[in-house]
């Protein structure tokens, strides 16, 4: 019996639609990368505060090259992000747009997140290699990547941790006053947990991350803030070996990283005391590719997680689980830790993470 197969018709129009898709999206890859030089040189920040002003007023007001600051205008101006008088030469940035574009709009200030698209972009010659040969890309490869990491956290954590984040769990913030043993697991440049030790002083707070960078950018704000009770240490967040000793732990966009995260969340159960809250922030997403379809950051988590999240943990032989292992996967995760009880919840400004509120 032979099958017959119907050849199905070309759609030019579908494909002309999906042309300028493409297209839109090659001048947004390239809009990405100037709005993070826009942040890290404070022009969206001096233009949200100047006048309609030229480039030469521009560059002279954030002490910038001319040439390189006007070039960088026509990007934001075809771009519809800074408006263009042709008459007066003057360039503006809408109040509209400098809401989520400038430091002073934190915690909404995207363009910081923009950051991670070169720092990313930085190592794809070795994620090819890895397309090809299989492993990862250590942490050790990526410049800029705790600097940028930790001034994202400052954002979605450290603007939320005590008024919003800690709140989720009831009761913690009244235990935290009285004065308890905090963990946090992957504490990367510790500014989340630093905050924690500044405003609950009867407390004491232990951080650990396994990269000295990080652990050392931590140690330096603790002493700048002058705190006593905040200790940071270089260790793997699977070595914990402290039974029962945290009445909270938190881990703040860590777990999906770890090389073994099902060892981490075992030993973060048995370094919790009884009664005890895990309290854990990740990603927002499932672990179902087509549930994904509405999430509306679902291909920066997918890109950011090949590119980082999957790979530092192939580069160490780990389960490479990523960003979008999603909930449907952590809890999985917890439940086999011995976690009976999960609840998910989210916070309105936070479109990003879940968090889960744990305990055994």
């Amino acid at each position: 019996m032979t099958r017959q197969v119907t050849k199905k018709l070309f759609d030019q129009e579908k494909a002309e639609q999906f042309a300028g898709q493409m297209i839109d999206t090659l001048n947004k890859a390239a809009l990405a990368l100037m709005t993070s030089i826009g942040h890290q040189t404070a022009l969206f920040d001096r233009l949200a505060e100047l006048p309609p002003s030229t480039s030469a007023e521009i560059a002279t007001a954030t002490g910038l090259t001319e040439r390189y600051v006007r070039e960088w205008l026509g990007a934001m101006v075809t771009g519809r992000i800074v408006e263009y008088n042709a008459e007066s030469g003057h360039y503006h940035l809408p109040a509209e747009h400098a809401a989520c574009l400038t430091r002073s709009a934190s915690p909404n200030n995207l363009a910081s997140v923009f950051q991670f698209i070169p720092v990313l972009g930085a190592v794809e010659s070795k994620i090819i290699e890895c397309f090809r040969n299989g492993g990862g890309v250590p942490y050790s490869e990526y410049p800029r990547f705790h600097e940028v990491m930790a001034e994202e956290s400052s954002q979605t954590v450290g603007s939320a941790i005590i008024e919003s984040i800690l709140p989720l769990a009831d009761g913690i913030t009244s235990d935290l006053e009285a004065g308890i043993e905090v963990l946090d697991v992957g504490c990367g440049a510790g500014h989340a947990l630093n905050l924690m030790a500044k405003a609950f002083p009867e407390s004491r707070f232990t951080g650990y991350d396994f990269s000295t960078e990080a652990i050392a950018r931590a140690q330096a704000e603790a002493q700048q803030l002058g705190l006593s009770n905040v200790r940071f240490e270089v260790k793997d967040a699977a070595e914990i070996n402290e039974a029962k000793r945290f009445k909270l732990i938190t881990a703040f966009d860590a777990i999906h990283d770890q090389a073994k995260p099902r060892k981490v969340l075992q030993a973060i159960a048995e370094a919790l005391q009884p009664d005890g809250i895990f309290l854990m922030q990740d990603i927002r997403a499932s672990s179902h590719v087509h549930k994904n379809l509405d999430n509306i950051v679902a291909p920066f988590t997918y890109t950011v997680s090949c590119l980082h999240c999957m790979t530092v943990s192939l580069a160490l032989n780990g389960e490479g689980l990523g960003a979008a292992w999603g909930e449907e996967k952590a809890l999985e995760l917890l439940a086999e830790a011995g976690f009976q009880n999960v609840e998910v919840k989210q916070l309105p400004h936070d479109i990003l993470n879940n968090f889960y509120i744990v305990t055994k």
